[in-house]
């Protein structure tokens, strides 16, 4: 009896595995995706998030779901990376949106606004506040879709070869600096130069730019800038909280299993919040060890803050009023900021001013 019942219970399991197979075999595709980036491999933070963002997905699909991240310059220039997605060259790339302002200054959004967020806000506006379906509407129009994959933390304002003390010192200045804050700067007399990062430190060194922003300690130093340029302002509010993102060929991304889909979004944000805890770990370190080696460090001046903040918001009023989806995305921004900060100045705001003090102190 317990024979007949073990030969029909094997039998049974054989017949329902036999039918499992097919079923899981195509619930489980295997597919191979490349990926562009817009960042060079000796950027082993802002390169290196896809790659663990390309590992995360591989194990949570049991390497059924393989993306291979490709260098800037690999297959297409760092700049090309989107127009590279969009065509349908690669599948997927990482990069910044707001390389693209020149297609649409809407791109901004995707990354920063100047004067916009701090990294926590900008989190909570991508994924409660509405931020990705807002932006991914707008992005259907370049053939692509986008999930956050990544935050750099606040930025610095960049490295300067002269002291940078009234607004008449920025004059003239060939000043490399990414996305919108450009079009801000030019305003108060800036030549804004868009370099790509593998190409900042041979402009600085030759002397075809003034000066240069790029992320912060951690891949500045990384990037030689100290040798070549003596000052190193603060902050750069043209990224409190600047985001990169993985975008995906909307056709192949509409191909992909709903799981594949939730596999996605889940490496992405785990990579994301990868990238942005390597940065607030690295740069105390990276910041001492320039100082260390003569790098002077300079707070931006009110006047200039101020300067820029009031043209900031004068060029916004401008574009909006021109281009429909720049103003949706405003209005929708800066209702969600001001919200914020409400909330930051009462306990967030108030915390860090309190322990910077007792730091300040101890020291």
């Amino acid at each position: 009896m317990q024979r007949r019942t073990f030969v029909t219970s094997a039998g049974a399991g054989l017949v329902a595995a036999a039918v499992a197979s097919p079923a899981v075999a195509q619930s489980m595709p295997e597919i191979r995706w490349r990926l562009t980036s817009s960042f060079p491999k000796s950027l082993d933070t802002l390169f290196g998030v896809s790659e663990v963002f390309a590992k995360r997905l591989a194990e949570i699909t049991d390497n059924r779901f393989i993306i291979q991240p490709f260098a800037a310059g690999e297959i297409v220039p760092g700049l090309q990376a989107l127009d590279a997605v969009s065509n349908g060259t690669v599948e997927a790339c990482h990069t910044a949106s707001y390389y693209y302002v020149g297609k649409d200054p809407t791109f901004t959004f995707g990354t920063a606004l100047p004067f916009g967020m701090n990294p926590r806000q900008q989190n909570a506006w991508f994924i409660e506040g509405g931020g990705t379906d807002l932006l991914n509407e707008f992005y259907k129009s370049y053939n692509v879709t986008a999930i956050s994959c990544g935050n750099t933390g606040t930025q610095m304002g960049g490295w300067f070869r002269k002291e940078i003390r009234t607004v008449e010192d920025l004059r003239g200045l060939k000043f490399r600096v990414g996305g919108f804050a450009g079009r801000i700067l030019t305003r108060l007399g800036v030549v804004p130069q868009q370099i790509a990062g593998g190409d900042i430190y041979p402009a600085l060194e030759k002397g075809t730019i003034d000066a240069a922003e790029w992320v912060g300690p951690h891949d500045d130093e990384k990037l030689g800038f100290a040798k070549v340029a003596p000052y190193y302002y603060y902050p750069g509010w043209w990224e409190g909280g600047a985001q990169v993102q993985t975008f995906a060929n909307i056709a192949k991304w509409e191909t992909l299993p709903k799981h594949y889909k939730a596999a996605y979004e889940a490496a992405a944000y785990q990579a994301g919040t990868w990238m942005q805890a390597r940065y607030d770990a690295s740069n105390p370190a990276a910041l001492r060890r320039l100082v260390a080696q003569g790098t002077q460090l300079r707070p931006f001046t009110l006047e200039v803050m101020e300067a820029c903040y009031k043209q900031a918001h004068e060029l916004y009023a401008e574009v909006a009023a021109q281009n429909p989806w720049f103003k949706r995305v405003l209005d929708h921004t800066l209702a969600f900021r001001n919200e914020e900060y409400l909330w930051f100045q009462v306990a967030e705001y108030s915390f860090d001013s309190f322990m910077i003090r007792m730091r300040a102190r101890s020291n």
